[in-house]
């Protein structure tokens, strides 16, 4: 049983970087997923995949893994490149390429 503790990316359809604070403590599945024989949908008995559990702060899940001896691994978050940008720079006579319709 072995856990991975990390921050999630945004959604691709975000905008805004509310509930980007919280820390998820995963499992990582122990058994591969399989296809049904009835349905073939994949499955797994392996219920721990199951599990996440949120934490306010990276210390907090750490100390919990600790706390419960948990074997884990932190993954830190990347940050993302600001460009600063401004709408009057597209109208600049020091533009790289013409502006054009």
């Amino acid at each position: 049983m072995f856990a991975k503790i990390y921050r999630p990316a945004k959604n691709a359809m975000q905008s805004g970087r509310g509930k980007l604070n919280t820390w998820l403590l995963e499992f990582t599945p122990s058994m591969a997923r399989r296809p049904d024989p009835l349905m073939g949908w994949t499955s797994t008995k392996d219920t721990k995949t199951q599990v996440r559990l949120k934490f306010d702060n990276k210390d907090d899940a750490i100390a919990y893994a600790k706390r419960q001896g948990i074997p884990f691994q932190v993954s830190e978050p990347q940050q993302a490149k600001r460009y600063v940008k401004s709408y009057a720079d597209n109208f600049s006579a020091d533009r790289k390429q013409p502006w054009s319709h």
